[in-house]
């Protein structure tokens, strides 16, 4: 069961409210880090609206959020475009190509007439600041965003945005870096005046302590007097990050080759499959009788919690119930033997985890549920077979 705490999502966008205030900005929720709608409610009022990677994402911002919606896709097709005209706020394009294809269409609807729909072009400052290949958008030949040699002498009207996507889970020095890079290759168009925003994306470690937020105020306040822009930032980690946690059951225990091996009731592939991509070792729990040391994101009354170390006595290797030989979180070290119906907790489980669970093998996938202020749980999402059936057919 993923399991949600509502005062935690608070906590976050709080501080991301004191931010955005400090700092004179707009900040919105970015959906392809933390889509659960049944949580808007209780963050609303923290944030200017959301930002989305296409069509489906603007369109659960518009019903659930009610506030700003930008938009920003690697490629749109007209039916997007069409469609997205009629409510997005920003609708910031990839390449000089989508523009030109669009751009007639786009500046001849009555909203961007009347200023209600503003277009921006997502720009590559070509300065890599990140550690993991797969989530660097700077690396040679990358498909995302335009490089200050394509932009040379392109006919922009119409556009009055810039949108920059390089950081993930980084701070605010590394925003620094990049925005000089910025300067460096776009600052002649952002001061030109025909610009009017500039999206700074995602990837800010904001509502971590170790962020440096005063750092991250001053640079937006600099950017936003050096240019006569109106700075955006979409943070999708810093809403929920240490928000949430995967409740597992363990569904069998064997040995094999002399490793300790524990089957478990979720999937790293279908359920937690950053744990593979990104990769990252997350915190994990043991659920006990006895007083533990340990306080995930999410605390049931009555519960006492181990967590898990690298190294001790019983290690085990904690694997999916699928067919994919990989589907391996990884080995722990746990306090006392594993038996058949301990649960287990993996800690920040909330942020881009739940938006890229699948239900590979058919395996079952874990239900939703809210932790309310006062501590009581209230399942907002179940998932039976009906859900698997109807997926591709």
């Amino acid at each position: 069961m993923y399991v949600i705490s509502l005062a935690a999502l608070k906590r976050n966008t709080s501080v991301l409210r004191e931010v955005k205030e400090a700092a004179g900005c707009r900040l919105v929720l970015a959906l392809k880090g933390f889509s659960c709608w049944r949580t808007f409610p209780a963050i609303r009022d923290d944030l200017d609206g959301c930002c989305a990677s296409g069509l489906w994402e603007a369109m659960l911002a518009r019903k659930h959020f009610g506030k700003q919606v930008i938009t920003y896709s690697p490629a749109y097709d007209a039916a997007d475009v069409a469609a997205l005209c009629e409510f997005t706020h920003h609708l910031d394009f990839n390449s000089l190509s989508q523009w030109f294809r669009f751009r007639e269409s786009v500046m001849a609807h009555p909203r961007f007439l009347n200023g209600e729909l503003h277009c921006g072009l997502r720009i590559n400052p070509q300065h890599s600041t990140g550690h993991t290949p797969l989530y660097d958008p700077c690396v040679a030949g990358s498909r995302l965003g335009v490089t200050a040699d394509q932009l040379a002498g392109a006919d922009l009207t119409g556009i009055s945005g810039l949108h920059i996507h390089t950081l993930c889970e980084q701070n605010s020095d590394d925003l620094e870096t990049t925005l000089a890079a910025v300067d460096e290759r776009f600052g002649g168009l952002l001061r030109s005046g025909q610009i009017r925003y500039l999206n700074m994306g995602g990837g800010h470690w904001i509502t971590k302590p170790f962020y440096d937020r005063d750092r991250l105020v001053r640079l937006v306040r600099e950017t936003a007097s050096r240019y006569g822009v109106e700075v955006w930032l979409e943070p999708g980690e810093a809403v929920a990050i240490h928000t949430g946690v995967l409740r597992a059951e363990v569904m069998d225990v064997f040995e094999s080759a002399g490793h300790r091996l524990a089957i478990l009731s979720v999937s790293a592939t279908a359920h937690m499959p950053d744990v593979l991509e990104m990769p990252y070792r997350p915190d994990v729990f043991l659920v006990d009788s006895e007083p533990g040391d340990g306080r995930p994101a999410v605390v049931l009354e009555g519960e006492h919690y181990h967590p898990a170390t690298e190294s001790g006595e019983w290690i085990y290797r904690l694997g999916g119930p699928t067919c994919l030989a990989g589907d391996v979180v990884g080995d722990f070290a746990f306090p006392r033997p594993l038996l058949v119906g301990d649960v287990l907790v993996f800690d920040d489980m909330a942020h881009y985890t739940m938006v890229k669970t699948t239900m590979f093998n058919g395996v079952k996938h874990p239900p939703v549920a809210l932790q309310h202020p006062d501590g009581t749980l209230e399942i907002v999402r179940e998932f039976g077979f009906g859900d698997f059936e109807n997926r591709l057919a």
